[in-house]
């Protein structure tokens, strides 16, 4: 199997970014989060790792940890500014690309006729000197593969995995190093004394598939180097929404009642894609099958159910003059990717 699969990973990518802009934090122990004790660090660099400190640690836990630690709050503009900045780079070495966060992705380099190793090597350098940020790249012939390697050697660290690599590369990692392996499951594997790649090895197929479904299954052939998921495109959404058709009513309680009943709809739907928006949008038609739309605007991003209703509401009061409809739709726009946006609890 050719090598055609890369996964990029932007090195400690806000704490690299605020190294960049301020070089005074250079070769210090920095961490990128809320400012309170009581917030959580977002990022840190490989100085502060060196203290044991990591992602989604409280802040009081990181300033015990090392007492020199510096602060910095997060900037999320500068940084979608400077991810940009390499994905536009990585645009260039192939059309197929999946982003899977604001730093991080998977290149499909199967048609481009260049040497992979040397694609590889070109990325690492052309980020690098444009951008001033380093990658960490792993290129093998499949995402879980690929993801591997990108981990292997950080910062700045290149590694290639083939199929004559497997599995005896893999019999030493940690289980968590698996896609696919979660808190949940990684506490059951524990529990039966499963800590290794290679302890996993030793279980059936039929175990795993008994014990863990489906994914018993792709975990039994993931470790063995298989791994059938394709690169894909994300192609940005504009919006989202839920729209119905019903009997025709001026009845205030039932049409509040479809509101409050399509806002949880689209609320949910929000939630298991991880967006946000800025825009809410609602849509009347009448019986006489004449629509009209009213939207709203909002600078802070809606999240919650909550939210959405009361907007839906106040938009409805807008535009509803007392005539009997017979379809209502809510749409939101201004999508907002929320794996992007770092939560500090403040």
């Amino acid at each position: 199997m050719e090598n055609n699969i890369i996964h990029v990973d932007i090195d400690a990518f806000y704490a690299s970014v605020e190294e960049l802009d301020n070089k005074d934090l250079k070769n210090h122990p920095v961490v990128v989060g809320g400012l309170s004790d009581s917030s959580i660090v977002t990022t840190a660099n490989y100085e502060a790792r060196k203290y044991g400190i990591h992602s989604a640690m409280p802040i009081f836990m990181a300033k015990n940890l090392c007492s020199d630690l510096i602060v910095v709050p997060i900037r999320r503009n500068r940084y979608l500014e400077k991810s940009k900045e390499v994905f536009n780079i990585l645009s260039k070495y192939s059309e197929n690309i999946e982003k899977v966060s604001i730093d991080e992705c998977y290149l499909d380099i199967s048609k481009n006729k260049e040497d992979s190793v040397d694609i590889v090597k070109s990325i690492m350098k052309e980020v690098k000197e444009k951008t001033g940020l380093s990658v960490s790249v792993g290129l093998s012939y499949n995402k879980f593969l690929a993801k591997v390697a990108s981990d292997w050697n950080k910062p700045q660290g290149m590694k290639i995995i083939s199929i004559e690599d497997i599995p005896n590369i893999l019999l030493d990692l940690d289980i968590t190093k698996v896609h696919g392996i979660g808190r949940k499951s990684e506490k059951r594997f524990r529990n039966i004394g499963i800590n290794t790649v290679e302890d996993l090895y030793q279980l059936s197929e039929e175990f795993l598939v008994d014990n863990f479904g489906k994914m018993g299954h792709e975990l039994y052939e993931r470790i063995r180097g298989v791994d059938n998921r394709k690169v894909t495109p994300y192609r940005e959404r504009k919006s989202i929404g839920v729209e119905r058709t019903f009997k025709s009513t001026r009845d205030k309680e039932i049409l509040h009642n479809y509101i409050e009943r399509f806002s949880r709809e689209l609320s949910k739907d929000l939630k298991n894609k991880n967006l946000g928006f800025n825009t809410l949008t609602i849509k009347i038609k009448d019986s006489d099958f004449e629509s009209r739309t009213r939207s709203k605007t909002l600078k802070q991003t809606i999240i919650s159910y909550e939210d959405i209703y009361r907007l839906s509401l106040e938009l409805f009061s807008e535009v509803y003059k007392n005539e009997s409809l017979r379809l209502i739709g809510i749409t939101a726009s201004n999508l907002v990717d929320l794996n992007m946006i770092q939560l500090s609890f403040i």
